[in-house]
C-alpha cells in the first residue's frame, strides 16, 4: 500500500469512529466555511484534504517549471511569427492588444496547469493564465481543514505542511510592477473583474485576496471596467488611483462589452498603469498553445529538456480544421482521424471561459460525436487526446450523512513570477461530465510520515 493510500485509509477510518462519527465537526466546519465567505463556489465539498506525498509535489513541480518555460518561449515565437499567430485564432483586438509591450518580462505572469496525476504518471490537460486561480480560497481552506477536530488527530501520526501561494501571488505583483518601473512602495491594486447581478461581491476570490492585501497596508479594491476613467494620464475608479491593474477577465470577454478606446485599454497603451497579467499574456492562455507545443516542427529548436518535457506530460493537441497534420510521427488527415478516434479523443474550446461545450468522445454515439466535429469545424476549438483522470474516494457530507464517493483529482500547480508555488486541487464526482454540487476545491497538504 502506497503512503497516500495509507494515509487516506487511516484517515478514513478515523472519522468513522468515536468521537467524530456524530458529524457534529462537520457542521462546524461547514459554519466556519461561511464565516471566511467561503460559501460562493468554489467550495470544498469534501471532509477530507487531499494528500501530496514530497516526492510527488516535487517531480509534479518541476515538471511544471520546465513546460511553463517551454509555454513561455513558444510566446515569444508566436508574438515574433505572424504565421504562428496566425495559428492561434486570436481576434483582430487581441493580437492588437498582444501587440504592446506589458513593461516587464512573461515571466512574471502567474497561472496554473491542469494535472492528471495517474499511476505515477503526470499530464498537463490544460493552462490558464489571468485570475487568482484558487490560491486564496486554498490557503484558507487548507487553515480552516488543518485544526479541524480529526485533521488534528490524524496529525499525531503524519506530519502534514501546508503548501502555500498567496504570499508568492503578492510578490509577483510587487516584482512585475517594480520592473514596469512602478516607484510607490505601497501601490494601489484594482482586480478588474466583470460580475454577474447575482454574484456577492465580498465573497468573490479576488474580494478576499484584497482584503488581505488591505490588511497588509495596500489600498485594494476590486473594481469593474464600468467603474474605470483615464485622465490627465491616471487611471481611476473615483478618487482611487490605480497603480496595479489585476487583470481577470478575459480580452475576448471584455470585448464583448467594451471597444479599444476603453480607458484600461488607453492607460495601459500609454504605460499609464501596470496590468498583471498583460494583455499580451492572452496569447498563452489559449488552448491552441497546446497545438503549437505538441507540434515537433515547431519545438525543433528548444532546449531538449523542454522538448522531453512535452513529449511526457503534454497530451497531443491540435487545432480542429480541414487539414493534413501529424500523429505520433504519421501524417493523418485531421477530421478522419478525429471520427475513427473518437474514444480516446476529447474536443474543447479554444477559450477556457467560452461558453461553448466541451465533448468527450467516449461519452458519445459516433452521430453525436459527428455533430460535435461539426460544430468544432465552425468555430475554434481543440481536439486533444485524452489522458487518463486520477480517482479517489472522498468523504461527503450530504443531508446530515455521511457519504464516501469516487471523484475524479485534478491537481493544480500554481505558477508565480517565474517559480512553481503550491498546488491546488479540483475534484468532480467521477463519471459525470456536467455541472454537479459536489464539484469543488479540496484543501492540499504534503504528507511526510512522522
Amino acid at each position: 500500500m502506497s503512503q497516500v493510500s495509507e494515509a487516506t485509509a487511516r484517515y478514513h477510518k478515523l472519522i468513522e469512529s468515536e468521537p467524530y462519527i456524530d458529524l457534529a465537526w462537520a457542521e462546524a466546519l461547514q459554519q466556519r466555511l461561511r464565516a471566511e465567505k467561503l460559501v460562493s463556489r468554489p467550495l470544498s465539498p469534501v471532509l477530507r484534504p487531499h494528500f501530496l506525498t514530497t516526492r510527488d509535489y516535487a517531480i509534479l513541480g518541476k515538471a511544471a517549471a520546465t513546460v511553463f518555460s517551454a509555454i513561455d518561449r513558444a510566446e515569444q515565437m508566436i508574438l515574433a511569427t505572424p504565421a504562428l499567430l496566425t495559428r492561434m485564432q486570436l481576434l483582430p483586438a487581441e493580437r492588437m492588444l498582444a501587440a504592446v509591450e506589458p513593461g516587464y518580462s512573461s515571466q512574471a505572469l502567474s497561472g496554473l496547469l491542469d494535472a492528471n496525476l495517474h499511476n505515477g504518471s503526470t499530464h498537463f490537460i490544460g493552462h490558464r493564465v489571468g485570475a487568482p486561480s484558487s490560491v486564496i480560497y486554498s490557503d484558507l481552506l487548507a487553515d480552516i481543514y488543518y485544526d479541524a477536530p480529526p485533521v488534528k488527530e490524524f496529525r499525531k501520526k503524519h506530519k502534514l505542511s501546508k503548501l502555500g501561494g498567496t504570499k508568492a501571488l503578492t510578490q509577483a505583483i510587487l516584482k512585475a510592477y517594480k520592473e514596469f518601473g512602478g516607484k510607490n512602495k505601497k501601490p494601489s491594486i484594482a482586480f478588474v473583474e466583470t460580475r454577474a447581478p447575482f454574484q456577492p461581491v465580498d465573497s468573490s476570490e479576488n474580494a478576499l485576496l484584497a482584503e488581505q492585501l488591505r490588511r497588509d497596508g495596500f489600498q485594494a479594491d476590486v473594481v469593474s471596467p464600468e467603474q474605470l476613467e483615464y485622465k490627465n494620464g491616471q487611471l481611476r475608479r473615483g478618487d482611487m488611483v490605480i497603480d496595479i491593474v489585476y487583470r481577470c477577465v478575459r480580452v475576448h470577454e471584455f470585448l464583448v462589452r467594451f471597444d479599444l478606446n476603453h480607458a484600461l485599454v488607453r492607460a495601459y497603451k500609454d504605460r499609464a498603469v501596470c496590468m498583471v497579467n498583460s494583455f499580451r499574456s492572452e496569447v498563452a492562455a489559449k488552448r491552441s498553445m497546446f497545438d503549437l507545443l505538441t507540434d515537433d516542427s515547431v519545438t525543433a529548436k528548444f532546449p531538449a529538456i523542454e522538448r522531453k518535457a512535452i513529449k511526457d506530460f503534454i497530451p497531443w493537441t491540435r487545432m480542429v480544421q480541414a487539414a493534413k497534420t501529424t500523429y505520433k510521427n504519421h501524417t493523418v488527415d485531421l477530421p478522419d482521424f478525429v471520427m475513427k478516434h473518437r474514444n480516446k479523443l476529447v474536443l474543447k474550446p479554444n477559450d477556457e471561459t467560452s461558453d461553448q461545450n466541451t465533448f468527450r468522445g467516449a461519452e458519445l454515439d459516433e452521430l453525436g460525436w459527428e455533430k460535435a466535429l461539426r460544430q468544432a469545424m465552425r468555430s475554434p476549438y481543440v481536439v486533444q487526446e485524452v489522458a487518463d483522470p486520477a480517482r479517489a474516494v472522498f468523504p461527503l457530507l450530504q443531508y446530515g450523512s455521511l457519504v464516501m464517493k469516487e471523484m475524479q483529482v485534478e491537481v493544480h500547480p500554481h505558477f508565480f513570477g517565474g517559480k512553481i508555488h503550491g498546488a491546488s486541487s479540483w475534484l468532480h464526482v467521477a463519471g459525470s461530465s456536467g455541472f454537479s454540487t459536489l464539484s469543488g476545491l479540496a484543501p492540499t497538504f504534503l504528507l511526510e510520515s512522522k
